[in-house]
């Protein structure tokens, strides 16, 4: 049914026990996986405040820390999948709002599902966050399975 199955992971909790069920899932049905994470960009504003120099995001530091944090959310994900015996390919995608980046790397790998975890949020608390989860159902081209 699936053979090749995005799951988008940030390194809370929640989003690893998406992780798991799709790893699970994938097991079940001998499905490829590409382990998503997603770094957003850089707020530029903020750099002037916590003291870093102005184009901090256009230097080899920058990019340096984000793959070393992402690497920090996608080795373990690896891991796992190792364990349970499923083909997966990490994918880190930088500066790039999660929505956007989980549905291009989709596009791009030929995905024909997504996992991915919703923290449920209702109300103010949703209109000031937002939700990535509900923009890439909302997107998606292909069928996605939103674990809470």
């Amino acid at each position: 049914m699936y053979t090749r199955i995005l799951i988008a992971i940030d390194g809370s909790d929640l989003s690893l026990r998406g992780l798991e069920h799709g790893l699970s899932l994938a097991a079940h049905l001998g499905a490829k996986v590409d382990i998503v994470t997603v770094s957003e960009p850089w707020a530029g504003g903020m750099a002037d405040v916590q003291g870093w120099a102005v184009g901090y995001e256009a230097g080899p530091e920058y990019r340096a820390e984000r793959e070393q944090s992402a690497n920090a959310i996608l080795q373990p994900a690896l891991d796992r999948a190792a364990e349970m015996e499923v083909e997966a390919e990490p994918v880190h995608v930088l500066d790039r709002y999660a929505a956007d980046g989980i549905l291009e790397t989709a596009l791009e790998r030929g995905s024909d599902l997504v996992v991915m975890t919703s923290h449920g949020r209702r109300g103010l608390t949703r209109v000031l966050l937002g939700s990535q989860s509900a923009e890439v159902v909302t997107r998606s081209t292909v069928p996605v399975l939103v674990v809470r």
